[in-house]
């Protein structure tokens, strides 16, 4: 029987652990993988047709594919990897900050967290047309595709940044921890992640080729439009008339709307799970989490290397990856507030962390696959918006006194998303392996 409450170095060790794990399941993977393409006698990246590289330069040696693969890969992974390390470094104390050092009451803090949402809300589909040419997600499909990368090897990208993720976020937990340890103030992570984006600055001018995107001519020749509502509108008309972007949409908002309510959530449910007055070492439970979202990373890696080879039936499995995943988030947040204990709690987190880990390369391949290059993050923006609705409605129903009722319609509507993934998005990508259509343009 697990006892009240843990002991004082309980997460230091959980963290030691989860590493330890996560190091040798990601070292044993990748082993496999590279004996089973050894038996197999293939390359180690797919292979392409004549391209313009990421240089500009052009090249129609078959060989080329492994070399084009793996710049794409590092060149994305290095900006991906300082950018995400920045933002990271902000997790572990954004309550603390605004709640122990500011004062500021815990009602208070959770508006000034729903403020940024309601901005992006009214914003989002606005800045969305923009980010059709400027956001990381579509530059990577987009240089990926333009680089005659296969969907395996985009997946293994899309894998490999979500692999990245966790490591940044894990180191970015230690540091920030020791950070605040040693200057004691919670400001200090914060001026690190300014340093740190400024030098993502130079990594992408010196890195990254300019994406510009498709010409779309529907809007019109010569207009100017700035705000760039023609593509907002035919954006809104391609999920009207179809159900299975509507889903997709949906399972965005339910899953990413409990993430970033569990982001502000975690903090004061562990402590109030704590002994009264418990210093508890936010860093270290932080990259604990981060750790376990890498472990979800490896899971998914696993899972879809180690599956049919078809690329038709690696979309299949990605749906079917997207319906489970979001159930077990929904049990993972259901056992979570079921829970007084600690020790228990910081599991069940630990678990919905994994889902996290899991979430974005599969939702990064559906959209790769559904949704076309010149819309994609316009639709990303637009399904923003009821997801700012959602996590703002939850937020301004109180915090203290209702935590429990916020991560149980979190849970409900996880097993909701997960029941819609199942009965549409997967048959349609059924549909799409059996009756192949070229891409969505």
């Amino acid at each position: 029987m697990l006892p009240p409450f843990p002991p004082p170095d309980f997460y230091q060790v959980q963290l030691t652990v989860l590493a330890v794990f996560c190091a040798v399941a990601t070292v044993v993977e990748r082993y496999i993988s590279w004996q089973k393409k050894k038996a197999s006698g293939e390359a180690n990246a797919p292979k392409v047709e004549e391209r313009t590289l990421l240089d500009g330069s052009t090249s129609s040696l078959a060989g080329a594919g492994k070399d084009i693969f793996a710049a794409l890969r590092r060149n994305y992974l290095i900006v991906y990897g300082i950018v995400m390390g920045a933002d990271w470094l902000q997790g572990p104390y954004v309550y603390s900050l605004y709640r122990e050092q500011y004062g500021y009451s815990e009602r208070v803090v959770g508006f000034l967290f729903v403020t940024g949402f309601t901005a992006a809300g009214f914003s989002g589909p606005f800045v969305g047309v923009w980010a059709d040419k400027f956001c990381f997600e579509t530059w990577v499909v987009s240089a990926s595709q333009s680089a005659g990368v296969s969907q395996a090897g985009l997946s293994t990208i899309l894998g490999d940044a979500m692999l990245i993720n966790g490591i940044a976020a894990s180191v970015a937990g230690v540091v920030s921890n020791q950070l605040v340890a040693q200057v004691q103030t919670f400001t200090s992570p914060f001026m690190l992640s300014g340093a740190l984006l400024v030098a993502s600055w130079f990594m992408i001018r010196k890195l990254w080729t300019e994406n510009y995107g498709a010409q779309d001519a529907t809007v019109g020749v010569g207009k100017l439009d700035i705000l760039q509502l023609g593509r907002i509108r035919q954006a809104f008309d391609i999920v009207r008339r179809d159900p299975a972007l509507l889903v997709l949409g949906l399972r965005q908002t339910c899953f990413e709307g409990s993430m970033y309510i569990f982001v502000f959530l975690w903090v004061p449910s562990m402590q109030e799970a704590s002994p009264p007055g418990a210093q508890l070492p936010l860093g270290y439970i932080f990259s604990a989490f981060m750790v376990s979202m890498m472990l979800g990373s490896v899971v998914y890696t696993s899972v879809v290397s180690h599956s049919l080879p078809r690329s038709d039936a690696t979309l299949v499995l990605h749906a079917k990856l997207a319906s489970l995943n979001c159930l077990v988030a929904s049990l993972a947040l259901a056992f979570s507030f079921s829970t007084s204990r600690p020790q228990s709690r910081f599991w069940s987190f630990c678990l919905f962390e994994a889902c996290v880990g899991v979430y974005y390369p599969v939702q990064g391949m559906l959209k790769g696959s559904m949704i076309s290059n010149d819309h994609r993050a316009t639709l990303a923006a637009l399904f923003r918006v009821p997801l700012n609705i959602f996590v703002t409605g939850i937020m301004l129903t109180g915090f203290s006194e209702n935590r429990q009722f916020v991560f149980s319609a979190c849970s409900l509507v996880l097993a909701f998303s997960s029941l819609m993934t199942t009965f549409v998005i997967v048959p349609r990508t059924v549909a799409m392996s059996e009756n192949p259509l070229p891409r969505p343009a």
